[in-house]
């Protein structure tokens, strides 16, 4: 392939990353079928790929840590079998940042001066994202966070930081305000993390709910760290219709169990995002109460009838059941509403790389721009939870949302949204920002 550096025109990069695109799906499977020295025969370098895995192992990220390192791994699997990226295998190195801004900028600090890694990636935590973030990009290092905070596409990071595998919280909140208000009510109390994340939903939600004729009557924050919500619950306003409800941390059984136990089966609708039941199986002792509720799901936790052979097959590879547990062990319940960023995260790093004509660090700029140049994203094997549109600009990625009801005991999709249904005004232009 031949090397562009990062002062190369856009055009050429773009017309290659179609060439990388139209062969990603298919051709990991004809690549899988040489031997490994095979695979590997044409590259310029023998030295791996080295992508620098910012992980939650611990702290109140390490469900959501778990289930990103199982993906991270089965992605790269599945990558090195078909040959890796421009002929190189790819390198996990991974760092627990504990789920702590000051971690995270240390992580980010060591991927470049200790490790040598070309990218980090993987992040998830919004609040994590923000302090580490700067650092990233004081280091010069293309950083691929898989968040859903807002916080990239509104400007406040850098051109280093990017978001291209997962759809963020303004574009989730404001293709879900039109169902609730009209299938659920126009009232709407919200329950929401004290922290970035959560003050993306309460910023959001409001100004999409008056949009279409609602009101957000109260909105409470809960510490995340918090273990018991029973005295949260009395502060809901009593001409309440929807009890919106996104909440994250080893706490969320305990919150959605104390919310049944003060609705004692009356009250409000429910509607919330799936954060507050990941890793949590819906058969849990003590959440009859959601039966009839709604959840927003990235991706759609149990298999739907009409479930993609694309999906089928990330499902599998991920090692995930039906129902969205652990295949091994069922009790083991998957994040599997956020954890594909980080699947789709790692195709497009591939498929930027082999669009850039990426050999080190040198070309980190290529590889930045090679990736605002990606506009459209089908439905593939590299992008298993639905068709995608990135925008270059803002550095977010944009796709279809789905909403699911609580029925015997499966999330059934009940609504799927459209790209445009997601999409807002830009805030920002990271293709103007030098490097």
């Amino acid at each position: 392939m031949t090397t562009q550096s990062s002062k190369t025109p856009k055009t050429p990069i773009t017309t290659t990353r179609r060439g990388a695109l139209k062969t990603l799906a298919g051709g990991v499977a004809g690549a899988a079928s040489l031997p490994m020295w095979a695979r590997y025969a044409q590259a310029q370098s023998a030295e791996p790929i080295k992508i620098g895995f910012q992980v939650h192992r611990t702290g109140i990220g390490a469900a959501y840590g778990r289930w990103y390192d199982r993906t991270t791994q089965a992605a790269v699997k599945l990558i090195n079998e078909g040959g890796g990226i421009n002929g190189r295998p790819v390198e996990i190195v991974a760092e627990d940042d504990g789920t702590d801004p000051k971690r995270g900028a240390e992580v980010v600090e060591k991927f470049a001066t200790q490790h040598n890694c070309d990218i980090g990636f993987g992040t998830l935590f919004s609040h994590v994202v923000v302090g580490s973030a700067p650092r990233a990009g004081e280091l010069k290092l293309p950083y691929f966070v898989v968040s859903e905070g807002t916080h990239v596409s509104s400007g406040m990071l850098n051109r280093y930081t990017l978001q291209p595998g997962i759809t963020d919280v303004r574009s989730q909140v404001i293709s879900m305000a039109p169902y609730i208000t009209e299938n659920l009510g126009k009232k709407v109390t919200m329950i929401f993390p004290d922290y970035g994340f959560g003050y993306d939903h309460r910023d959001n939600l409001a100004p999409a709910i008056e949009a279409q004729g609602g009101e957000v009557v109260a909105k409470i924050a809960i510490p995340p760290s918090e273990t018991s919500f029973t005295r949260y619950f009395p502060k809901i306003p009593r001409d309440t219709d929807v009890v919106y409800h996104v909440m994250v941390g080893p706490g969320v059984l305990t919150f959605v169990k104390e919310m049944g136990e003060f609705f004692g089966g009356q009250g409000p609708e429910l509607f919330g995002f799936i954060d507050s039941l990941e890793a949590v199986a819906m058969d849990s002792p003590g959440l009859e109460f959601l039966e009839g509720s709604h959840f927003w799901e990235g991706m759609c936790r149990h298999s739907q009838p009409d479930e993609s052979e694309y999906e089928t097959f990330y499902r599998q590879a991920v090692g995930v059941d039906a129902r969205g547990a652990s295949i091994s062990d069922p009790t083991d319940v998957s994040t599997y509403g956020h954890m594909f960023g980080c699947w789709e995260t790692l195709h497009v790093v591939k498929a930027g790389m082999e669009a850039a004509g990426y050999r080190g660090p040198q070309d980190r700029a290529a590889l930045i721009e090679a990736v605002e140049a990606m506009t459209d994203m089908p439905l593939s094997q590299a992008h298993p939870q639905g068709a995608k549109r990135f925008n270059g600009k803002t550095h977010q990625v944009f796709g279809h949302q789905y909403i699911s009801k609580v029925e015997g005991g499966m999330l059934k999709r009940v609504h799927t949204t459209s790209i445009e249904d997601t999409m807002y005004p830009d805030a920002v232009d990271y293709t103007t920002r030098s490097f």
